[in-house]
């Protein structure tokens, strides 16, 4: 039977940071452990893949394989789950809430944390944004030491466990009834105290550079996405995963279009001789000029429709259509000829029987109305 996606199993988003998991985790872990669920099969078979999506979501370099090439790439790199069903119960407090109580079920093991997520606004083109790109994007971030190796002790040392917290990173305060964990004061929760701190780091283990990554846009992608680059973020401490980088997509004004999801519009010139008579106007698209007919008597404002010359979304569908609206220009600039031909035109049309401008018409109706209500 072939797996199912693992954040269907954890019934969270793609882009669910490590404390929803966390949580995801938790409400099912003990909705479906064995120990509550004895002789139940089918919760024993849910826990496990629970587990298994668990520890895959929560680990930087799985989650980017898994991301990318789903469970067959996994399975290729020796990075899938298998996990027995004898796990107490205890256990996955353990797992879950570690970094909570300071580890403290796991003797002395140091505490390590997770790098903070970073984020880079990345500014596109219109055209950038709808055919994908190829970017660099350069960022400050706290990185590793190479001389210490993210220990913070100077080459050729190592720290000493921590004696308050027995390497713990957290010491149990008792009043009364009530027991309270917190942050050891000695080691700051490292769970270890550097006597010989690196010369580079001054024993934090981390530095901050500057860092460079190509980042390839998808085709059809709009304001507010993210691309999300596992791993990319802050150094983790204590030997903790890397954050990650989310790029989010700013796309710049554009001096044709305008975009809206899968649509694109723009206004369109045409003289007032064309819109009377009709004609034909040259209207660029993303795929080169087409022609667009005008029909005679066409008004200003009018809106015609380009099928399929939109944009195709990043995350699949119909490819959209492009709206052009059409603008009718008053001449300017005119010769003292001109401007008479264009009065004697005028007197022709007013003279005429025929109705030549409705609109117009229908609003002086409006407006006589008006003042005919406001004098009664």
């Amino acid at each position: 039977m072939s797996k199912r996606d693992y954040y269907l199993v954890l019934e969270v988003s793609r882009t669910a940071t490590e404390a929803e998991l966390k949580k995801a985790y938790r409400r099912l872990a003990m909705k479906y452990h064995p120990d509550r669920n004895p002789d139940d099969h089918e919760a024993e078979e849910k826990f496990k893949e629970a587990k298994e999506a668990y520890e895959v979501l929560t680990d930087a370099q799985k989650r980017a394989i898994y991301d990318q090439h789903g469970h067959e790439g996994l399975a290729a790199r020796g990075g899938g789950g298998g996990f027995g069903a004898g796990d107490a119960f205890s256990d996955i407090f353990g797992d879950v809430f570690g970094d909570i109580f300071g580890g403290g079920r796991r003797g002395g093991r140091q505490q390590v944390f997770r790098g903070a997520d970073l984020r880079y606004d990345l500014e596109l083109d219109l055209e950038q944004a709808v055919f994908g790109h190829d970017s660099t994007v350069e960022f400050t971030t706290l990185g590793e030491c190479e001389p210490c190796k993210g220990s913070g002790a100077a080459p050729g040392s190592k720290a000493a466990t921590c004696e308050t917290c027995n390497g713990v990173g957290q010491v149990r305060m008792q009043q009364g009834f009530f027991a309270v964990q917190q942050t050891c004061p000695r080691c700051k929760g490292r769970g270890q105290i550097i006597t010989q701190p690196c010369d580079s780091c001054l024993g934090q283990g981390r530095l901050r550079r500057s860092k460079t990554l190509s980042v390839k846009v998808p085709p059809g992608v709009d304001n507010g996405d993210r691309i999300r680059l596992a791993g990319e973020g802050e150094a983790g401490r204590n030997g903790g995963p890397a954050g990650d980088l989310y790029v989010e997509i700013r796309v710049r004004e554009h001096a044709i279009f305008e975009r809206d999801g899968s649509h694109l519009s723009c206004e369109v010139p045409v003289s007032f001789v064309t819109a009377a008579l009709g004609g034909t106007v040259e209207v660029p698209t993303l795929g080169g000029n087409v022609e667009l007919k005008v029909p005679n008597e066409t008004q200003s404002g009018r809106v015609f429709r380009l099928r399929e010359k939109g944009v195709k979304p990043v995350r699949g569908g119909a490819v959209g259509d492009l709206f052009c609206r059409i603008v009718v220009e008053t001449p300017v600039n005119l010769t003292e000829e001109q401007r008479e031909m264009l009065r004697q035109f005028d007197s022709t049309m007013r003279t005429s029987s025929h109705n030549h401008s409705p609109r117009e018409r229908t609003w002086l109706d409006g407006v006589k109305r008006f003042f005919g209500t406001m004098r009664s």
